[in-house]
């Protein structure tokens, strides 16, 4: 079973999609991002047990961010020329010694390495994870990325949400409960290893058949930059919530931890629901307009989010989440179709330019917050998305 990019004569025995392959993929990608999302939610605890600033937990989310980054681009090129279907079980192993490792890390100096082994098995899952994705969907591009997003941001969700009930009440030690699911994920990762290698296996003794469109080179490599600096205006700013909405809400509304952290797990949530309806809005309408909606549409909630009470903020945020995050499955498989010979190449360099941006920006208002203040910060963020109206300038992909 294989998509339009893959397949010679296509049946609808062949271009159906594989839901089966769906859902596991969205599964791993929920336990990958769940252990990826240890990091930050640790934050609190760690700040406290080290005596870090702002500026130390951003150079720690950079760290982390740049090891995912880096890598993605070119584990992505590597693997569109030679397919390496038990890659992400290889990488899985560098997320579990992460996990161990920043468990009983007894210094700073100690947690950035941990962090960077997480990052690093983030950047092998990713591309191959985001084409085999792109394999199963049967045509249904949108929906199928939403799928494997919303698996993603469920993860990011959940992840902050158990170490608050796990760790915060107890010690950092109690990080290496997380190990489990790394297990649970290689589990998972080996039955999807197997069928993308039987699919390789059936798709080689076909003549590939490429979805083409009618854009320059030119018109293409001017898209792509136009993509990417719609992600940093999204990525910069939702960095500023991943890593320091709690302490946003604990320096202004005075509330607990535990507390902190559930508003935090309410934010990811709406990115989870943002992340769903995007992909398949995207096949219905175009991802042009919902890219351009998901971005500058929201500018106005994030320029009242300083400035309303804790309960609104709780409204608002939830808002914000799920506008803004409707937009990268969208951006993903629009990257995908400018340049479909290349979708590793593509995956990678769009998710480690969206980790990178992640990653410089927690550590550019880490530092900006201690010369500041958090609440500057914000107020300072709240203009990003409006950098979203560029998305005008996108060409409408027309199909050959």
């Amino acid at each position: 079973m294989t998509s339009s990019t893959a397949t010679g004569t296509a049946t609808p025995k062949e271009i159906k999609t594989v839901y089966s392959i769906l859902f596991s993929i969205a599964f791993a990608h929920l336990l990958n991002d769940l252990l990826q999302a240890v990091i930050p939610a640790s934050y609190p605890i760690l700040k406290q047990n080290f005596h870090l600033s702002y500026t130390q937990i951003g150079l720690i989310t950079l760290s982390y961010q740049l090891a995912a980054s880096i890598l993605q681009p070119l584990v992505g090129w590597y693997t569109d020329k030679n397919p390496k279907p038990f890659s992400q079980i290889f990488g899985m192993c560098f997320t579990l010694s992460g996990i161990v490792l920043l468990s009983y890390a007894p210094s700073y100096e100690v947690i950035i390495p941990s962090v960077i082994l997480i990052g690093i098995g983030s950047s092998v899952f990713h591309p191959e994870a985001s084409r085999i994705s792109f394999l199963a969907s049967g045509g249904k591009r949108g929906l199928a990325q939403s799928i494997f997003q919303l698996g993603g941001n469920a993860g990011t969700a959940i992840g902050p949400l158990l170490v608050a009930l796990i760790v915060v009440p107890n010690s950092q030690r109690q990080i290496i409960w997380f190990a489990i699911f790394a297990f649970i994920a290689l589990i998972v990762l080996s039955r999807i290893a197997f069928w993308y290698r039987d699919h390789l296996m059936t798709s080689a003794t076909k003549k590939a058949v490429l979805d083409l469109h009618d854009l320059s080179a030119i018109k293409v490599k001017a898209a792509v930059g136009i993509l990417l600096v719609i992600l940093f205006s999204k990525f910069f700013y939702t960095a500023s919530m991943s890593s320091y909405f709690t302490f946003y809400l604990i320096e202004k509304f005075h509330i607990s931890v535990q507390d902190a952290q559930l508003h935090l797990v309410l934010f990811l949530s709406a990115c989870a629901v943002g992340t769903l309806i995007g992909g398949p809005l995207g096949d219905r309408f175009g991802r042009k307009y919902v890219i351009w909606f998901s971005v500058f549409g929201a500018a106005p909630f994030t320029m009242l989010l300083p400035h309303v009470n804790l309960f609104w903020t709780g409204v608002v945020s939830f808002i914000i989440g799920t506008i803004i995050s409707s937009a990268f499955p969208a951006i993903l498989v629009y990257a995908q179709e400018l340049l479909p010979k290349k979708l590793g190449m593509v995956s990678g360099l769009f998710y480690g330019f969206a980790f990178g941006m992640g990653g410089l920006g927690s550590a550019l208002l880490g530092n900006l917050a201690d010369h500041t203040s958090i609440t500057y910060v914000y107020q300072l963020c709240a203009y990003l998305p409006l950098i979203g109206i560029i998305a005008f300038f996108l060409p409408n992909l027309k199909k050959k």
